[in-house]
């Protein structure tokens, strides 16, 4: 692999990509598995407050970073679609250009604050419906409040709001499941036509209710076959992997979450949101307060500039979850460091039959082996 010329980063901020991240971080209960910064809902939804605390983080990004135009809008939670349209819509028209992709989180069977049509009509394009599973012993022990016919309904009340785009979530490595029952699981989420489909293993997160008491997942051998024959299902059904656990018909990929894994921009606002800005020549990580209390009160949140010795793995933690993996180029251009500092590990994975010559991007072998690969880097 040949090198290429760094960049400056000072130069760079205003040709990245920009997204925005919104979190809303209630929950009508917190599920077991769940590490994200999410609290179940206890006494009425404070929608007014929490709008108006958003549209003033929004102004005060937007003072910082209003030369760049916003691409992509992502609503995440948390549970985004407990709240009405109109706050969605607020967020939309607050910034001065149209994103391309506006994607709203939503959970199946929760008590929704309006329908799929209004949240169009609020400038939604992209729906997440996070289904899990359809089987109603593991919904419940996954903590989920929806059931199968939720999910189902959910689907067709997407559809016929008119979204070109939609995407469900299916989670394998369930307590004691078989690689029949995950197929069967997947096999529903294809009946239903969602032009994408995220499919990921349960993992056990730390401080969570299930690493307090851990179900019993299958072995890492039992994983892996359900994962392949998962993949091999969803190709058959021309879903193309592009991701570890992002799986897309043509003209579907999640515009926002391959920024991030490209090493992109994105401002993030609300409860517990996280963010990474490139500017005067540094690369910075933001996060704003977690509790929503300290948020609505106003609580400054942290901005860390990541150390120099830190990028070349934080891109790549990225970028390698790519199954096409990115233009050497690109690393060259978001890290401003120059790619021969990673040559003697790119050398020993081309030698070992990890990683293709001419890119930085893994082969199947090493895609099977994203963990050890990455730790190479560190």
């Amino acid at each position: 692999m040949t090198d290429a010329t760094p960049g400056p980063l000072t130069t760079l901020a205003a040709c990245l990509p920009l997204g925005l991240y919104v979190h809303f971080p209630w929950c009508v209960r917190k599920c077991p598995y769940c590490d994200f910064n999410s609290h179940p809902l206890k006494g009425s939804l404070r929608e007014d407050e929490y709008e108006a605390a958003l549209l003033a983080d929004l102004d005060l990004e937007l003072e910082r970073y209003g030369e760049r135009a916003i691409d992509t809008i992502y609503f995440g939670g948390g549970t985004p679609s407990l709240f009405r349209a109109a706050t969605f819509r607020a967020i939309v028209d607050r910034l001065s250009s149209r994103a391309a992709e506006v994607t709203l989180e939503a959970n199946p069977g929760t008590v929704e604050h309006g329908s799929f049509t209004a949240y169009r009509r609020a400038g939604i394009t992209r729906v997440s419906l996070g289904a899990q599973s359809f089987d109603a012993a593991r919904l419940e022990r996954l903590g989920r409040i929806h059931g199968a016919d939720d999910i189902r309904s959910a689907a067709r009340q997407v559809a016929a709001a008119g979204f070109e785009s939609f995407n469900i979530d299916v989670m394998y490595g369930l307590e004691n499941q078989t690689v029949g029952q995950a197929l069967s699981d997947l096999a529903e989420a294809i009946r239903l036509a969602p032009p994408h489909i995220s499919w990921y293993q349960l993992t056990v997160e730390p401080k969570t209710e299930f690493a307090r008491r851990p179900p019993r997942l299958p072995s890492a051998d039992q994983a892996a076959a359900i994962e392949d024959a998962g993949v091999e299902l969803l190709a058959q059904h021309g879903y193309r992997r592009y991701e570890v656990s992002a799986f897309a018909l043509d003209g579907h990929r999640c515009a926002h979450n391959l920024n991030y894994w490209r090493f992109g921009d994105y401002v993030g606002i609300g409860a517990g949101a996280h963010g990474k800005i490139t500017a005067n020549g540094r690369i910075v990580r933001t996060t704003k307060p977690s509790q929503p209390r300290l948020y609505l009160a106003g609580a400054a949140g942290a901005n860390v500039a990541v150390r120099r010795d830190q990028l070349a793995t934080e891109f790549l933690m990225n970028a390698l979850r790519l199954v096409d993996g990115v233009d050497p180029q690109l690393f060259v251009e978001r890290t401003g460091l120059a790619l021969e500092s990673l040559a003697g590990t790119i050398d020993d994975l081309v030698q070992w039959g990890l990683m293709h010559p001419d890119r930085l991007a893994l082969t199947a072998q090493g895609f099977r082996q994203l963990d050890g690969v990455l730790a190479r880097f560190l």
